[in-house]
């Protein structure tokens, strides 16, 4: 259930408008960010941003789909990277440290949420997905390693995590020292 999947691929106008919406939201806010401000930075009409996203909330929803893409790669990435079933569970921790050394501002999924209460906005849906599917993919890497109890092991590293998200913006070191909990975490389940 790879997010965006069903989205065709972008014209380089397209990517133009969603590189710009990425920028200015990450950087200022979804509610305070206009199609005006998005046109002008990406080069294109409004006529352009309305014929290709169809509203505000659709490109709110791009360039959610976006981020989440590249934010399950890393992960995806980082599991594949580890050599053992028992590491891969704290791979996104490790994919998390990395991808907070770039952006540091917090989590767009977080702020999407904060944002966007309306849970049928289109970008409200799409950082819930991103949220459930890390969820699920903690699930699914407790039970591949053998973890006692996989369903609660997943949910406490899923808050971990969640809370390591939410204030590595505020302490550099709090990253490290989820990634450093959910270790012990995982060796207690692993032996349990």
């Amino acid at each position: 259930m790879d997010s965006g999947s069903d989205a065709p691929p972008l014209t380089p106008a397209g990517r133009r408008i969603v590189d710009a919406a990425e920028e200015l939201f990450y950087e200022r806010g979804i509610t305070a960010v206009g199609v005006d401000l998005i046109a002008e930075h990406s080069g294109v009409t409004k006529r352009t941003l309305y014929n290709r996203f169809g509203s505000k909330d659709g490109l709110v929803a791009a360039y959610l789909a976006e981020r989440d893409r590249r934010w399950r790669s890393e992960v995806r990435a980082a599991v594949d990277a580890s050599g053992s079933a028992e590491e891969a569970v704290t791979a996104p921790f490790e994919a998390l440290r990395s991808w907070t050394s770039r952006y540091t501002r917090g989590c767009a999924f977080l702020n999407a949420l904060a944002e966007l209460p309306d849970p049928r906005h289109p970008g409200h849906r799409a950082a819930a997905e991103q949220k459930r599917w890390l969820l699920s993919l903690f699930e699914e890497l407790t039970t591949a390693a053998g973890c006692c109890e996989p369903p609660t092991l997943a949910t406490r590293l899923f808050v971990l995590h969640e809370g390591a998200v939410a204030t590595g913006p505020l302490s550099p070191g709090t990253v490290a020292a989820a990634a450093n909990l959910a270790r012990e975490l995982v060796r207690a389940a692993v032996r349990g």
